[in-house]
């Protein structure tokens, strides 16, 4: 299988001061990238570039932050703004990565709807507006990969994460999908199904009575890992990439002993939103 060179490629990553944001930028400049890094808040995102920056050294090859854009990714208007700045910057990016995402805990029914709707606007929506901007251009020059971050969520539903379960299957399935329609004309798409990973989303605000349990913290993946396995998946061109063991087991656990995911599923519930 050939390797994609990532080296003097422009990168545009979304959620880019979040968890695993922060160690795509690290891991994107020492692979030689030059970035235009985009995020809600402008200090955050700045901090994850200077860290990033600073992590690289003087190691080579070495990527460039070409921006910092802050960007609202609610609604189509910030879609579109976020587009204009990032092409402003630099015209054609090489690479689209779709990784900024939110998450509410708690049984369906105990999210408030303007909850869940910003969630489904941020984490599938998003993605599938901006990947609707960047690809005309790279399928016009036959070169260029679109990177969505899924979940185990999108393999499995998970009970108290429903709407997070919606949007990342919805991903898998776009990401599926689309890569049957680009591949043909030069482009790549990759899709990646972490498992729990040590990042502040794990701590995100949870609804209704139910008792929320964090996961043991030996079963938690380290960024540095997950984002290993990305890069990986990128320059190797997979379709899709399951960072570590665990996402393995339990994809082929839902395609070949589907019970027994529903019986953990339901048992999983009943810890977590029992009285």
């Amino acid at each position: 299988m050939a390797v994609k060179e990532l080296r003097n490629k422009i990168v545009v990553i979304t959620g880019a001061a979040g968890g695993l944001g922060r160690e795509m930028v690290r891991q994107f400049l020492l692979a030689g990238s030059h970035l235009v890094l985009t995020d809600r808040r402008a200090a955050p995102l700045q901090d994850a570039a200077d860290a990033g920056l600073a992590s690289v050294g003087r190691a080579q090859p070495q990527g460039r932050v070409l921006g910092c854009l802050e960007a609202q990714l609610d609604d189509a208007a910030g879609c579109d703004a976020l587009f204009e700045q990032c092409v402003a910057i630099a015209p054609a990016p090489d690479v689209l990565v779709n990784n900024a995402g939110i998450t509410f805990h708690g049984s369906f029914l105990d999210i408030p709807r303007e909850k869940w709707e910003a969630l489904i606007q941020i984490n599938l929506l998003a993605p599938m507006r901006l990947t609707a901007k960047f690809l005309p251009a790279m399928i016009a020059r036959g070169s260029g990969h679109i990177v969505n971050v899924s979940s185990v969520a999108g393999l499995v539903g998970v009970p108290g994460a429903t709407p997070y379960c919606a949007a990342k299957f919805g991903l898998r399935g776009f990401s599926e999908a689309l890569a049957a329609e680009v591949n043909p004309r030069g482009v790549d798409v990759s899709v990646i199904y972490p498992y729990y990973t040590r990042t502040p989303i794990l701590h995100s605000e949870h609804f209704g009575p139910g008792v929320r349990e964090d996961p043991p913290d030996r079963t938690l993946y380290e960024p540095a890992y997950v984002i290993k396995a990305l890069m990986n998946g990128i320059q190797k061109r997979k379709l899709h990439v399951y960072p570590g063991a665990v996402p393995k087991q339990i994809d082929l656990l839902r395609r070949l002993l589907p019970w027994v995911v529903r019986m953990g599923a339901t048992k999983r519930s009943t810890t977590r939103t029992g009285p």
